[in-house]
């Protein structure tokens, strides 16, 4: 099974992460090693993948939070796994818990801090970025948690580039023009670079942030729906606190 890790995340022994690719049990197309209900998948085929998965990450299912991604500015606080319903972006404070972001192209990120032992996970697709999600987040651990943005940690799955990201005149519209590019009569949307801005103007420290580097339509091994259509599998990042 080929799992994409964190180096960042890596230099702390009590944070678990990792972010699934198509590589898994063998899984053949068009699904391949696909984490998601949603796709049309056989869902005894997921749910064993899911477990795999899981099992790879020392996890079990029942200590994973699953939300259901709308595309929203949706934050929510859990404290137990399983399904937590509608939001885009999840935070916890407790150990032993898994926190699950569902991905194919879209940008998703994963917060640490730790000074105040809080983690999250984010979801942030063009929707998502231009109701600047991961600023409402990075809010919500403040308010809630006293969280000192000095203090956190950042951790950017991949998700698909610039070049490979076209769309129409209508969403170029809310973005800044920094983050479009415009060639041969078409539009490309950065939605990674905003995000990063983000945490930056949060109060982040930019060597505290970490990107991954890849872009989800270039490397056949991950998910990219904008290059396999409606049968595209789904990656899964998850993060989680060991009890030290």
């Amino acid at each position: 099974m080929k799992i994409i890790r964190s180096n960042l995340f890596n230099r702390f022994p009590e944070i678990i992460f990792g972010f699934s690719t198509k590589f898994g049990l063998d899984r053949k197309p068009p699904f391949h090693f696909n984490l998601s209900f949603s796709v049309g998948d056989e869902i005894e085929k997921v749910t064993e993948n899911r477990n795999a998965f899981f099992s790879k990450l020392d996890l079990s299912p029942d200590i994973v939070a699953v939300q259901k991604q709308v595309h929203s500015d949706i934050v929510k606080i859990v404290d137990n796994g399983g399904n937590v319903g509608e939001s885009d972006a999840l935070i916890t404070f407790k150990p032993n818990l898994g926190l699950a972001v569902s991905s194919a192209d879209c940008v998703n990120v994963y917060l640490y801090d730790r000074g105040k032992k809080i983690i999250a996970g984010i979801h942030s697709g063009w929707k998502g970025t231009n109701k600047k999600i991961l600023i409402k987040t990075v809010s919500k651990m403040k308010n809630e948690f006293d969280s000192n943005p000095e203090d956190l940690f950042a951790f950017f799955g991949p998700s698909i580039s610039q070049k490979n990201y076209e769309v129409g005149q209508e969403v170029a519209e809310l973005f800044d023009e920094k983050y479009l590019l415009f060639e041969k009569g078409k539009i490309f949307l950065d939605t990674l670079k905003p995000n990063v801005d983000f945490l930056i103007e949060s109060g982040m420290k930019e060597e505290n942030i970490e990107l991954s580097g890849l872009c989800s339509y270039d490397k056949y091994f991950l998910h990219s729906y904008r290059r396999e259509g409606k049968q595209s599998g789904r990656a899964w990042g998850i993060i989680a606190m060991r009890n030290n």
